[in-house]
């Protein structure tokens, strides 16, 4: 196809035309230094308005980092991009994936499509937040009910014995996947081994559904745009409900006294506080606005979170106030 004449200023020519170009005028690579600002990435603003949190590459790469000595993916690993890409939770969840090597699949933009992308992209990585596991939980309680009799008592016999397997720590017999499961995993592709919660609190009972359905490992995380993403993150094989995992390599986590709400360190079972993390996932400031950038870092450096948490045993973290 050869160029088309200029109009209004505009010329179109041939992809090959550019990639010859290209040769003709070689750039020497310049790859960015880790203090580098990699993004400005604004709040979600549920507690204000929406602050541009200037994150480095060194931010980046430190939070993925950490994660990645938990949670494995390979090449051989789909994932599919649905989520918007203005939050903090997509951006990373996608550098994590391109540093490993997988895939990584972008659905048609119509959240009414986004069966049929799965079903082609069939994704081995599923990253979503409660909102729409609340949805498909949703979705297949009501489907069991309206299925009735021999359906739905099978239903519940495969997923009360898949739930006691899982609580005694034993592998579910195969049995059931293929009876019932298969059917439910096809749903979202058939292949995924990982599915990710992020963003707000996901319901226990929809958790354990999840677990049992699906099957792989379900993690549940908590993090922050000021933190890059994840600040903790639930360890894979932990069956446990109703936390936020461990405290991601990457950075420390503690918990600070708040006489005022009455949660301190001494509290009994477990000690409760501001939740506060500090390390290389911290951003470098609010953009224009050295006020609110010394209101949420101490003179220490850690970030003060507003999140009020609790230790479990084994190091987890739970979100029981703001």
């Amino acid at each position: 196809m050869p160029s088309s004449p200029a109009a209004a200023g505009m010329e179109i020519i041939t992809y090959s035309m550019l990639h010859r170009q290209g040769h003709m005028s070689p750039q020497p690579f310049r790859p960015p230094k880790p203090e580098d600002v990699a993004t400005i990435c604004y709040t979600s603003g549920t507690t204000g308005t929406p602050k541009g949190a200037v994150l480095s590459h060194a931010n980046f790469i430190a939070n993925v980092a950490g994660q990645d000595l938990g949670v494995k993916f390979y090449p051989s690993d789909v994932y599919i991009s649905y989520l918007p890409l203005a939050h903090i939770y997509e951006r990373t969840n996608q550098i994590w994936l391109v540093h490993r090597g997988a895939a990584v699949g972008f659905y048609q933009g119509d959240n009414l499509k986004l069966m049929d992308d799965l079903n082609t992209l069939k994704p081995t990585v599923f990253a979503s937040v409660p909102r729409l596991y609340n949805k498909i939980y949703a979705a297949i309680t009501n489907a069991v009910k309206e299925s009735g009799g021999l359906k739905e008592r099978l239903f519940h016999a495969a997923y009360n014995a898949k739930r006691q397997a899982i609580i005694n720590g034993r592998n579910p017999s195969p049995v059931w996947d293929k009876l019932v499961f298969n059917k439910i995993k096809a749903r979202l592709g058939g292949r995924v081994r990982v599915m990710s919660s992020g963003a707000s609190p996901l319901s226990p009972d929809v958790m354990e559904f999840l677990r049992i359905c699906f099957g792989g490992d379900i993690l549940e995380g908590y993090g922050m745009t000021e933190t890059s993403c994840v600040i903790t993150l639930m360890d894979v094989g932990d069956i446990s409900i109703g936390h936020v995992g461990s405290p991601n390599p990457a950075c420390e986590v503690k918990l600070v006294d708040v006489p005022e709400m009455n949660y301190t360190s001494e509290d009994q079972p477990y000690p409760r506080g501001e939740i506060c993390a500090r390390g290389p996932i911290i951003f470098q400031g609010y953009y224009k606005d050295e006020v609110q950038t010394r209101e949420v870092i101490d003179e220490d450096s850690w970030l003060h979170t507003g999140d009020i948490g609790l230790w479990l045993p084994g190091g987890r973290l739970k979100i029981i106030d703001r």
